[in-house]
């Protein structure tokens, strides 16, 4: 873009030359923009808060498109499109697309299209993966979009190509783990620990085993969740793929790669910085949101707001 040309977004976070020409950060004070398909995406944004203590925080869940998986990626990177033009609205300095479909459809898309930094959840598991395995067998399971879009086995093999990796579309995983949250009770603490009481149900055994008996055969040592969803199920997928296989969740990766991309760039919020976390949905009933929310987080969601993009 010629420098005589309007800039449609502000840029934020340049970075001065200081005393010997040595190059000093100035701090950025706005949010950090986070988005899924629904309110999955708050384990991600629960990690970067860890992480990144002095960070505002713009979370938007479009539950009224929920789930993306078995949308077409087209339809999918529209909705990538529409959020993450609201979340330059805002003025973010950064975007997080905490949903592996998302991240499959838009990632690639959203990085040349906005002038700040657009990161993903699938290369992070990748990673997370790659250095977990020990017979370079890895398996994946996601919605069917992420699938199907062989995202995660091309981040896996650009990493280590000898590393086989074996995916399978779990699509009812993602319908099991929002029946469990229905029906637990207390902090995201409390829920993880009965999981093993709220699954085990027979039939949500013998739906975890269909699924996953087939990567047991393929010997994998290694298993993605690459869904946000799933980490709510390790007890039953790690019921059924047992203690010596790892199970990787994305989400503390990712809030590891803000870290260094803030860094690097020169952006951090000022220490001391007092945060601001707002929380957004596409959908009218706010009920689940705010209910999965408040266990994930820990606080009061009392202002989560409903938009239309």
């Amino acid at each position: 873009m010629n420098s005589d040309q309007e800039q449609p977004y502000r840029f934020f976070g340049t970075q001065e030359e200081g005393i010997n020409g040595v190059r000093s950060a100035v701090f950025d004070n706005a949010p950090i923009g986070v988005f899924d398909s629904g309110f999955g995406g708050l384990t991600v944004a629960r990690e970067i808060m860890k992480a990144l203590p002095n960070e505002s925080i713009t979370y938007f869940g479009d539950t009224l498109h929920c789930p993306y998986g078995p949308r077409s990626l087209e339809e999918v990177q529209g909705f990538v499109d529409a959020i993450c033009t609201w979340l330059m609205d805002r003025k973010v300095k950064m975007i997080v697309i905490a949903c592996n479909t998302a991240t499959a459809a838009g990632l690639a898309f959203a990085q040349t299209k906005f002038p700040v930094p657009v990161i993903g959840v699938v290369e992070p598991g990748a990673r997370a993966a790659a250095r977990a395995t020990r017979n370079r067998r890895v398996g994946v399971i996601a919605t069917k979009g992420t699938v199907e879009s062989g995202v995660y086995t091309d981040a896996i093999r650009n990493i280590d190509a000898g590393i086989t990796v074996f995916s399978t579309a779990t699509p009812r995983f993602v319908e099991i783990a929002e029946m469990g949250l229905r029906m637990a009770k207390g902090p995201i603490e409390s829920y993880t620990s009965l999981a093993s009481q709220v699954y085990i149900r027979p039939e949500f055994q013998e739906i975890a085993q269909d699924y996953l008996d087939p990567l047991r055969r393929c010997d994998v040592d290694t298993l993605v969740l690459g869904c946000t969803h799933f980490p709510l199920l390790k007890s039953l997928i790690g019921g059924v793929m047992g203690r010596d296989v790892v199970l990787i969740s994305s989400a503390a990766e990712v809030a590891r790669d803000c870290v260094d991309v803030l860094t690097r760039q020169g952006i951090c919020a000022e220490q001391g910085h007092e945060p601001i976390y707002e929380f957004f949905t596409s959908s009218e009933d706010l009920d689940d949101f705010r209910r999965f929310g408040e266990r994930v987080l820990r606080f009061p969601l009392d202002d989560l707001q409903h938009i239309v993009l």
